[in-house]
């Protein structure tokens, strides 16, 4: 991938890999939210609450399907950019998992989160 032969750029993959995490937590918060906002509205009793609940919910659940799905294509990249480091661009005992592992612990929640406000739908 390179010919720098420094260890930054080991941090970079990482940096970015976490930086792609915390768009896909911030797009399920998003998500979440244009979807109880549906339900808030729907209790208030408005008249075309039921049209508006039914676009709140496809809107706030295509973005938390999204966002997960973002994050493990996140994985997968950061994934592809390991493989083309060096020996000189690594870190002998640093746990390059551990952001990867935590990327993969949003995409669980996030399916799952999905798969809650699926069934609990109305």
């Amino acid at each position: 991938m390179s010919d720098l032969k420094d260890p930054r750029v080991l941090f970079a993959a990482e940096r970015t890999l976490l930086a792609w995490n915390r768009t896909s937590v911030s797009l399920i918060t998003l998500g979440f939210v244009v979807e109880r906002f549906g339900l808030f509205i729907h209790q208030l009793g408005y008249a075309a609450a039921n049209s508006q609940r039914d676009l709140s919910f496809s809107i706030g659940l295509a973005l938390i399907v999204f966002a997960s799905l973002l994050s493990m294509a996140s994985i997968i990249q950061y994934r592809r950019v390991l493989k083309n480091l060096t020996v000189a661009e690594t870190i002998p005992g640093y746990w390059i998992w551990s952001g990867a592992l935590a990327n993969l612990v949003v995409v669980v929640l996030g399916f799952g989160l999905a798969v809650y406000l699926i069934r609990g739908f109305n």
